[in-house]
């Protein structure tokens, strides 16, 4: 048998190490180039109903009915880092059962009871989505209300890394 010619080894050689450099930028791309965004979620599914990009640092507000007490509650959060989010303050206009008493610095101001200083971590929010979902905001633009997202389902709204490639 006789030997290729150099000529077609070089070729084989320069193709080869073309996919080769394709593939690792492909994945480089993949698991560098990947951006934060809120995802709101059909826990039972999975499909995804929001999705916002976000950067470590941004504020999020949750404002909902308190199931019970039918009162309104706000939640004050930042997006961490690492995907988790960081709840500062709640406030709410009077206690009831499952409201608690002793999270954070407590205040009141014009009536309205804010427990400060929380800095509870959650990797994720899970709920039974109703209209007393009254508003999910992100840096004061809102992104949903409970008439916005399918009643009566449990949704969760996580943080996650959105791939180029697959946007998932």
């Amino acid at each position: 048998m006789c030997p290729k010619p150099v000529k077609e080894q070089r070729g084989r050689l320069v193709a080869l190490s073309a996919l080769l450099i394709s593939a690792v930028l492909l994945t480089c791309l993949a698991v560098f180039g990947a951006r934060p965004v809120l995802r709101i979620r059909v826990d039972a599914t999975g499909e995804i109903l929001r999705e916002v990009p976000v950067t470590a640092g941004d504020e999020l507000y949750v404002a909902w009915l308190h199931s019970q007490e039918k009162i309104p509650w706000h939640e004050w959060y930042t997006v961490e880092k690492d995907g988790t989010m960081t709840l500062h303050a709640i406030s709410f206009p009077a206690f009831g059962p499952g409201i608690p008493c002793d999270k954070g610095v407590p205040r009141i101001e014009d009536g309205t009871i804010f427990f400060e200083q929380i800095e509870e971590t959650f990797p994720r929010f899970r709920w039974l989505n109703s209209t007393f979902t009254r508003e999910i905001r992100l840096n004061g633009t809102l992104i949903a209300t409970g008439d916005d997202l399918p009643n009566h389902t449990i949704l969760t709204l996580t943080i996650e890394r959105r791939g180029l490639i697959h946007g998932r």
